[in-house]
């Protein structure tokens, strides 16, 4: 690849793809690696990004299919490679888009991870609910697993949508779709030692809408959860990683272990469709075989 061609080509797409679409670092990063990539192949054909055919596209990728590359990794090769030829037609370097014609290929669609229940357990202990943090955090944990919410509506969760003498949560969820979700007793429980405990402490006559605030008076964010969890987690000594939507997952797989009803599990989840939920199923027959192995004597 040629310092003063192709490489010129390529951080103007670079600079262009930064200033137009406000694009990570990482994601800036990603295009630069697959672009090389495959002006590194086509160099051997004798052929150019500025010139390459859908043929040589295709090429490419059957290459890459050779030496074992997965179905997400050439998809994100030909993300990029659309990304790039479609910046091309814009800026009128090319008359025709050679990425265009090519599908991606089918992503099978991988189980999502839970913990055991010994292991929700831990990790729900972990906080130290002597501190206003520690306690918050521990409140946060049991509402999560008590009722599925994703990350998005646990942080956002205002005080005015929580129905204590009900024992429900009105959540707003994707699309704006509102749904109400029992607590339960112990996550009901948390709250109210929160709500009557922690917060106080930690808005110190301050005012926010939302029910799970710091120490600066303001609402939790998405990211501070997270790192939060993750400590959480090293307490209880969970090896693996261990995300917000893990408990999401523990929650709807805990549930159809112990024979709930899938189209109930959907309303809980906040699922449009039951497809979506169905996944879980497998989850449940997983964990099944895995107990049946492992207690079973011809197991």
């Amino acid at each position: 690849m040629t310092a003063t061609g192709e490489e010129k080509l390529l951080e103007s797409f670079l600079d262009g793809a930064w200033a137009e679409r406000g694009l990570s670092e990482n994601t800036l990063k990603s295009y630069r690696y697959d672009l090389l990539q495959l002006a590194l192949q086509l160099e051997k054909r004798d052929q150019t990004l500025l010139h390459a055919s859908r043929e040589d596209i295709l090429h490419f990728l059957a290459t890459q299919v050779q030496d074992g590359r997965s179905p997400r990794s050439l998809s994100r090769y030909l993300s990029s490679f659309r990304q790039f030829y479609r910046w091309l037609l814009r800026e009128g370097r090319i008359q025709k888009d050679p990425s265009a014609m090519i599908e991606s290929p089918k992503l099978g669609r991988g189980l999502p991870k839970a913990l055991s229940e010994q292991q929700v357990v831990g990790l729900l202990e972990a906080p130290d609910v002597g501190t206003p943090l520690g306690l918050r955090d521990r409140t946060m944990l049991e509402l999560m697993y008590a009722t599925g919410l994703r990350v998005s509506e646990l942080v956002n969760l205002e005080v005015i949508n929580l129905g204590i003498s009900q024992g429900v949560v009105r959540v707003m969820g994707k699309g704006g779709k509102e749904r109400l979700v029992p607590l339960g007793e112990e996550a009901l429980s948390w709250m109210q030692r929160y709500l009557q405990e922690s917060r106080p402490d930690l808005m110190k006559g301050g005012d926010c809408p939302l029910v799970f605030v710091t120490a600066r008076k303001a609402g939790m964010t998405r990211q501070a959860f997270w790192h939060a969890i993750r400590k959480h987690a090293e307490v209880a000594g969970i090896a693996q990683p261990v995300s917000p939507h893990m408990l999401r997952h523990s929650f709807a797989t805990h549930l159809l272990n112990h024979g709930a009803d899938l189209r109930v599990v959907q309303l809980l989840l906040g699922h449009s469709d039951l497809s979506t939920t169905q996944i879980y199923t497998h989850i449940a027959r997983e964990g099944l075989k895995r107990l049946h192995s492992e207690h079973h004597p011809r197991g």
